[in-house]
């Protein structure tokens, strides 16, 4: 058995959120254009006499060290479906924002899979730890795959999204986080009443990723959960309109936020701008980041 493993795993944006009416089990279906973007976590899993989780980073004080972690949940699945005592060290080294709507939690919980897998020698084909990310959540199946991805169902039966070039984002960090359930019930709070159409994957969101087209790419972004988000957290609406005003193509709040999310020209259109938005006092920091990247990696030594 290895001394330790560790995977790199991918942050997401949304470039499309479409949100259905709540289901009889509480979910929503979803038609979920997901990117991945280069801002990783690191997921480190070492032998040891039992489970423990311990995190570095960026605001690490706010990730749960349980067995509630997305990470731990995730070596007990896989422990569990091939007979082995789940005894593994798992450090985080966070870089991904901490409920920030960019799937971090998540990102960690396949990150751990991978990492445990790898360790462990399970010999698990690619499609029973998507099985198991599937059951872990939503957004975990596309943490283990990343690129761009079509996520239907509740964001977990995937397809993979033709991706013609490389776009440029900055991601506005807050202060504080977002329950992805509360902003959820907001969602139910807001719609009730009204008919909340199926949701449908966007035509033309999908042909500007496939031909990288910017411009076109600025005019298709759409998140359902973006009224939601700024509902329970109206200051958010100001980052918003710095960033725009500041020269982004296109901005949004990244899936159920508070993190907000700034489509560029380039690279060096999206420095300018993190400066700015950084400086506008809007939010805690600005973040830079292309997309897509890949999904979760075994590092090697």
């Amino acid at each position: 058995m290895s001394e330790s493993v560790t995977v790199r795993v991918p942050a997401k944006v949304n470039v499309q959120l479409a949100v259905g009416a709540a289901r009889p089990d509480g979910f929503h279906d979803l038609a979920n254009v997901f990117l991945a973007v280069g801002l990783y976590d690191e997921v480190t899993v070492t032998p040891a006499d039992g489970l423990r989780v311990t995190c570095s980073g960026p605001d690490a004080a706010q990730v749960p060290l349980d067995a509630s972690n997305l990470a731990a949940r995730a070596a007990i699945a896989l422990a569990g479906r091939y007979g082995i005592a789940p005894d593994v060290h798992i450090h985080i080294a966070k870089d991904i924002p901490v409920a920030g709507g960019m799937a971090g939690g998540s990102a960690d919980g396949a990150g751990a899979l991978l990492a445990c897998d790898a360790l462990w020698s399970t010999g698990a084909t690619r499609e029973e730890l998507l099985a198991l990310c599937a059951e872990l959540g939503s957004d975990v199946p596309f943490s283990l795959v990343g690129g761009a991805a079509l996520g239907v169902g509740r964001g977990e039966q995937l397809t993979p999204v033709e991706v013609g070039g490389t776009f440029h984002w900055v991601f506005a960090v807050a202060e504080g986080g977002l329950s992805t359930p509360a902003v959820y019930r907001e969602f139910d709070r807001l719609t009730e009443g009204t008919h909340v159409p199926e949701p449908v994957v966007s035509a033309p969101l999908l042909d500007a990723l496939r031909t990288g087209d910017t411009g076109a790419l600025a005019a298709a972004l759409s998140n359902d959960l973006q009224a939601p988000a700024l509902s329970l957290r109206p200051s958010l609406e100001h980052t918003l309109a710095a960033g725009t005003v500041a020269g982004a193509r296109a901005a949004l709040v990244s899936g159920s936020g508070p993190t907000t999310a700034f489509l560029t020209e380039d690279e060096a259109s999206a420095r300018a701008l993190a400066d700015a938005l950084t400086a506008s006092g809007t939010c805690r920091t600005a973040r830079v980041a292309a997309s897509p990247a890949q999904g979760a990696t075994l590092q090697r030594p």
